[in-house]
Order: C-alpha cells, then structure tokens, then sequence
C-alpha cells in the first residue's frame, strides 16, 4: 500500500487523460502502475518509490460523458529535477486503462517551492514596511533627537524668581520673554537660546529688572491669552521694545523653526502696538487687513484669516473637494501598492513630490505646504505626530499601526476606508 504523505514536495506532476470507455479511479491507477512498472528500471519503479515515501499517493478526478472518461492525474514527488521529469514522460507512455484506449498528456510540472517563495517574499515584503514605519528611524533622526535632548537638557534658571531660561539670557544683549518652559524649550530646540519664561501673567521683579538691563522682545501665543499678558506685562512696568505673535490659533511651544525665525522679523515695536489700538475701529473691523498691509508688516499681531466663503458654497465646495480626493487618493495608493514609496500633495491635489517611505520624515521638513500625504505603508503615532505638526491635513496608508491618539486637525485613513 503506497503512502499517502511524503515528508517533503518538491514538485507537483499534473497530467490529463482520456480514455474512451467508462472506467474508475483505480482502474486508471492500476493501470500507471502496470504500464509503467520495469520500464524505468528498479530504481525508478514506481510502487517502490511510492513504499519508500519518494513519491506520493496519486490523486486522481475523473468524470464520464458521452462513453468517455476524462480527467485530471496530480503526482507529488520528492524526487529531483530530472527524475521527477523522467517519472512524468514515464506516464505518457499508458495507453489503455483496462480494455479501453487510453491518452495521457503532462500538462505541467509545479516547483512548490516557488509557491513557497513567493509567499516568503510578500511576508518579508510586509515585515520590511513595519519595521521601517515603527522601529527604525533615519540616522538624522538620532542625531535630531539627541541635539533636542541636549538642547532641553540647557534650559537653566534666571534670577531670584528663578525664571526658565536659555543659556544664552546672560551674556546676550537682547532677551525674548515668552510664557512658559515649553516655549523656551522650543526656541532653544530652534537655536535660540536668549530666552527667558515669564511664567504666567503675573509680572515679576526678575521681569521687570531683566527687560531694563536688555533690549527686550515679547514672544506671545497667537490667542486672546497673548493679549491679556501684554497688558499685565506693560502694566507692571516692563520696558517692552518689540513685540512678536505667533500665527492666529497657534502656540509658540508648537511653531516650526521657518515659523519661529518669521515670527520674530516680523516683530513690531510696541508703540506701533499702542497706535494700533487707540485707532477707532471701522464698522469693518472684523475683516482682514488687505495683503500689502500685511505685506509691510503693519498691524500683525492682530491679523484674521481672510473672510470665510458663505456657509452653503462652503459646505457644497468642501463636500465636492472631500468626494474628488477620496476617488483620487484610492487611485493613488492602488498606484503605489508594494512600492515601498510615498507622494506629497498641496492643498490643490497636486503631487509635489514622490519618495521612498523611509525618507518620508526628513522629506516632510523640506518640502513645503503638504495638505495630503499617500504612502504604500503602516500609519504610526510618530508619523502621525510629525504630519500634524509640519501641518499635514490628511495622511492615507494601508493600515493603521499603533496609534492611541489621533492628533487635531489631522485626517487619517486607511486603504479599508477608501
């Protein structure tokens, strides 16, 4: 009795017959090993092969119509290359089953380990995306993240209030003041390192002795909160010579190097501040200044976002752009499946730039105004984080790695999603 199961296939012997009478699957059997058997020699035979585990239990699907029987023959063998084809040409050479005529013709022969390797392939394929998405960042990623260490590890204190602080606040001649620590360790992550905290809206003595000693500038969040402390601060007697807003909504601990360096040439001395608001407000107020006001720097600090559109043609226009980019980023991630590569679009669903995905952090600090990121990878919390951050509005990706919290004002979709 031949064996049912060989402890190794290497190929696969796929044959069709017919034979022209009615016949059963053992008849069929039988006959291979009949018309086969001291025709290869004993080492080739195949009843012995089959005892000895070298070749498995032939499988055979048959069925009859119109007084013919027809069907398939597959024959797993752990045999090599050439005596496995040697054992194939073997079965063309049955030409009756029983009494009846028979035709026997190889249809392929089948490397499992082909199979085997194209199923080793697409998994290291996947393992290779998440290990690059979530384990391995780029060497200027180190390095930026031991700079940043060692940039917070020089935040010191100033004075009897003890007032956070960069190294620098000593031996410059100029001082920036803005709200809290995280803001100093911002600018000192920036390069920026004569900075002091005020530490809330109360004003301090350290405040006040400091801002007379140096040439002062008032670094604020971009909130009706920065307005509130510049009033306490003029207030209490801090001699304030300019003073810089971060953009509308924002924050200074949050603002991108590009933002910070912006922020500060544009700083405006404070009796302009003062004119600004003792001029009666038109009934237009709320609006916008006009682009060249803007353009020379004048009364920035309290600039608006342009007027929105009307509430239905914004809702129709949104909705119709929301509906465009869905058909288009399902288009551009099919694209992009097993590429290993991202793409970058701007607010106008142009691409402005195609790389691969392990660049796609360093890439994301150089290229500019990015609304839309696709990529034929794994979303993360850091990926997600850095997008939100450089003011990414939508990140697409084939699927969702470990990402606890989703950050504001970033959309994040998956290729089940599309």
């Amino acid at each position: 009795m031949g064996k049912t199961y060989i402890d190794t296939v290497k190929y696969l012997i796929y044959t069709d017959f017919e034979v022209h009478g009615l016949v059963e699957k053992p008849d069929v059997v039988g006959a291979i090993f009949g018309q086969t058997e001291g025709l290869l020699g004993g080492d080739l035979d195949l009843r012995d092969l089959q005892k000895n585990g070298r070749i498995g239990r032939i499988e055979v699907d048959l069925e009859t119509r119109e007084g013919k029987t027809r069907g398939t023959i597959r024959i797993p063998s752990s045999l090599d290359m050439v005596e496995t084809c040697i054992i194939a040409a073997a079965l063309e050479t049955v030409d009756r089953v029983g009494p009846c005529e028979a035709h026997f013709e190889i249809v392929k022969i089948e490397d499992t380990r082909s199979i085997k390797r194209k199923k080793l392939i697409d998994r290291a394929k996947e393992l290779l995306k998440e290990l690059i998405n979530t384990e391995l960042p780029e060497s200027r990623e180190l390095a930026e993240l031991v700079r940043d260490e060692v940039k917070t590890a020089e935040v010191t204190t100033y004075g009897e209030d003890k007032l956070p602080a960069g190294p620098g606040i000593e031996v410059s001649d100029e001082v920036i003041l803005v709200e809290g620590r995280a803001d100093v360790i911002n600018l000192l992550k920036n390069d920026i390192t004569n900075v002091a905290a005020i530490g809330g809206a109360k004003v301090t003595p350290t405040v006040v002795e400091l801002s007379k000693s140096k040439e002062t500038t008032v670094f604020l969040d971009g909130d009706r909160g920065g307005d509130i402390i510049l009033n306490e601060l003029v207030e209490g007697g801090v001699e304030i010579d300019y003073v810089a807003r971060a953009p509308p909504g924002k924050e200074v601990e949050e603002l991108t190097r590009k933002e910070i360096i912006k922020c500060l040439r544009n700083r405006v001395p404070l009796e302009e501040v003062r004119m600004h608001r003792r001029r009666p407000l038109p009934p237009h107020a709320h609006h916008p200044p006009k682009p060249e006001h803007r353009k020379h720097g004048r009364e920035a600090i309290q600039a608006h976002p342009n007027p929105p559109e009307p509430p239905e043609e914004k809702q129709k226009a949104a909705k119709k752009r929301k509906r465009k980019k869905r058909i288009d980023l399902k288009k551009e991630l099919e694209e992009l499946a097993n590429s290993l590569k991202a793409r970058f679009y701007n607010s106008e669903g142009e691409m402005v730039a195609e790389v691969a995905v392990r660049d796609v952090i360093k890439t994301l600090a150089n290229v500019g105004e990015v609304e839309t990121i696709v990529f034929d990878g794994i979303i993360t919390q850091r990926l997600a984080d850095l997008s939100a951050k450089q003011g990414v509005k939508r990140l697409v990706g084939l699927k969702l790695g470990n990402v606890n919290k989703r950050p504001a004002g970033l959309e994040i979709i998956t290729k089940d999603e599309l």
